[in-house]
């Protein structure tokens, strides 16, 4: 990939001029500096137990961040990247639309990573605008990179500005992942807690549609939702205990998760993926679409 320091690495002839513009501002690094708490406190928000020393426990030998913490040290990049040059922008009608992570080396259980972010691709859907900002998460001593992300954001009423309304195929970031026709491969249920979404948004997700009710009411929901990363945390959780290690995960957020609610993952090995969809028990809907992991070793069988 080209620098993040060049104000055209990401130019596309076929942006208008507003996109063109906006993609060549080159915002300053964001550092993010944590310990095994923070490690600690993000796996416990994902639902790790006491019981699973490995993710709970600094002491343990096998002491380990779980692969989806690579979404928290990009997020003070990604938040500060300004959108505002959009027509009719406005932050309440902005939605977390997909996500994905690419784990690029191991996790340092403890570091200060060095968050450079840039506008990839501005798409115009009409009547919203679907934006896709890249953070690469670098190690501030070693210069490896740890963790690269791509977030798409939908801006409900920013559309028609004249740009295109299809994206180039980024691989495993932009992959449909349909669900086979057949039945899942492994299948885990995991109730959340009442107090899942409070405690997660300590690993630094402070917005209160998580925790106000009177906010979550302006959204338009009847009380405080479950962080989309939350979920893509806990679904992550149960691809990592069913098929072990990947190199990286995408998925699109379908609906919403209230705290207390069971999330149930299905998965389906294809090749070196795996295929997963996170559905909400209790109302029968999808939370989790478009998803899936590219393992490590494609060889694994299902731990069930």
């Amino acid at each position: 990939m080209s620098s993040f320091k060049d104000p055209n690495a990401f130019a596309d002839p076929e942006d208008p001029q507003l996109v063109a513009d906006a993609k060549k501002d080159v915002p300053e690094p964001v550092l993010h500096s944590y310990t095994e708490r923070d490690i600690i406190l993000y796996n416990l928000g994902v639902g790790a137990t006491e019981k699973e020393l490995k993710w709970t426990f600094e002491g343990d030998d096998e002491f380990a961040a779980l692969p989806t913490f690579g979404v928290i040290p990009q997020f003070q990049a990604s938040a500060s990247i300004p959108l505002d040059w959009l027509p009719n922008f406005n932050p309440a009608k902005l939605l977390h639309g997909e996500q994905y992570l690419a784990i690029k080396a191991p996790i340092p259980t403890s570091g200060e990573l060095v968050n450079e972010g840039r506008i990839l691709e501005v798409l115009d859907k009409g009547k919203a605008a679907a934006v896709t900002i890249i953070i690469e998460s670098r190690d501030k001593h070693s210069n490896e990179v740890i963790f690269e992300n791509q977030m798409t954001a939908f801006i409900r009423g920013s559309g028609g500005f004249g740009g295109k309304r299809t994206g180039k195929d980024r691989g495993p970031a932009t992959a449909a992942n349909t669900p086979p026709k057949r039945k899942p491969d492994a299948i885990v249920e995991e109730k959340t807690t009442e107090m899942q979404a409070a405690l997660y948004r300590l690993s630094g997700d402070y917005n209160p549609l998580h925790i106000l009710p009177e906010f979550a009411a302006i959204g338009g929901f009847d009380r405080p939702i479950l962080h989309g990363l939350c979920s893509m945390g806990i679904a992550g959780k149960h691809v990592l205990k069913s098929f072990g290690p990947y190199k990286d995960i995408k998925v699109r957020f379908a609906g919403v998760v209230y705290p207390g609610e069971t999330i149930i993952t299905e998965m389906w090995k294809a090749g070196s993926k795996v295929i997963f969809t996170a559905k909400v028990k209790e109302r029968d809907s999808i939370a989790l679409a478009a998803a899936a992991v590219t393992l490590v070793d494609e060889g694994v069988k299902a731990k069930l």
